[in-house]
């Protein structure tokens, strides 16, 4: 009982702290680097006066067709199309058309965004060919998709708070929702990806997910360089300040309830899972801290070992091997 009390009462004095994010190494390349093909298709979205036109827009757009408006959700094309239109129509469309320009405007700093961050994953990896990127609206159907060719990205899903329309989520979900958070969502996404990060598959335990999250976190940052980890990770500045000073009781709570190498799955959710609150650790500790703590520890081994290359680190799938080099063990206080 005085252990949880310990770690309950840590957990509680989880305050507000400075901001001490910073940028790590940044790639001296140019968004002009990159040929990117960039194709905004929010107004056609919002523009058929006919369903003929959208039938003809959506044969020609398949991905948008079957995943960002999620054809296979209706019993037959007729039914989709009926409700597309009719969708498309809606005077909402209008107001998030007018909002999506007023956040985005013409689409060229998120262009620009796209540009930089993909110049520097062709600094580390030379042979990448960086997707096209398409943004249109989808009535807030389906966030994003991404893969090696094509990045779809729904911009009424990033409006912001001050929206009129926002996702039907949980508030603490709503945080990766805001316009700056496109960019580092898809280099997210590429860094989990096993085309960028090698895994051990036989590997199902907690540590092994960890050091997998940890190296997904860490190659973001490096293609965005000067984000502020609280973004990446979608904490707030508080949360993220709160898991720095209080990491050492974090991770004694992992080491004394022995998560590390558990291959339950509902571990895994506990520390792991998308969560308001970690409360096994405490009341005001955020929601996956074991992803944050994979992160800690795959900075620790970079640290330890500056030989070893961001491609290299993304090529090693022995998540033991990069704990146990990484000589992480925050001591207590």
């Amino acid at each position: 009982m005085n252990r949880v009390y310990i770690f309950l009462g840590a957990c509680l004095l989880w305050a507000c702290g400075t901001d001490r994010e910073e940028c790590v190494f940044v790639p001296k390349v140019s968004p002009s680097d990159i040929q990117l093909s960039y194709e905004r298709l929010e107004d056609t979205l919002g523009s058929f006066r006919s369903k003929a036109d959208l039938v003809d827009f959506l044969s020609r757009e398949p991905l948008i067709r079957d995943i960002m408006l999620r054809r296979q959700a209706y019993p037959d094309d007729s039914v989709f199309i009926n409700e597309i239109f009719r969708r498309f129509n809606h005077p909402g469309i209008d107001t998030l058309l007018q909002e999506t320009r007023a956040v985005f405007g013409d689409g060229s700093d998120l262009k620009e965004q796209f540009e930089r961050a993909f110049a520097n994953v062709k600094y580390y990896y030379p042979d990448f060919t960086p997707p096209k990127v398409k943004t249109l609206i989808t009535g807030l159907d389906t966030d994003m998709y991404v893969s090696d060719s094509v990045v779809l990205i729904s911009l009424d899903f990033f409006l912001g708070p001050g929206a009129k329309y926002r996702p039907q989520t949980y508030e603490y979900l709503l945080r990766r929702y805001d316009p700056h958070d496109i960019v580092p969502s898809v280099l997210l996404i590429f860094g989990i990806d096993n085309h960028f990060n090698q895994t051990d598959v036989s590997d199902k335990s907690v540590l092994a997910d960890m050091v997998a999250y940890g190296k997904s976190f860490y190659f973001a940052k490096h293609m965005v360089p000067c984000t502020p980890d609280s973004i990446l990770i979608w904490y707030t500045r508080e949360e993220i300040e709160g898991a720095h000073r209080n990491q050492d009781l974090i991770w004694a709570r992992l080491i004394e309830d022995q998560v590390l190498y558990s291959t339950s799955n509902m571990t895994k959710r506990a520390y792991l899972g998308d969560r308001p609150k970690t409360l096994e650790v405490g009341e005001k500790c955020p929601g996956r801290i074991g992803q944050w703590v994979g992160w800690e520890i795959v900075k620790a081994y970079m640290k330890r070992h500056p030989e070893v290359s961001l491609p290299e680190l993304m090529a090693t799938p022995d998540a033991q091997e990069i704990f146990k080099k990484s000589n992480y063990k925050p001591k207590v206080r």
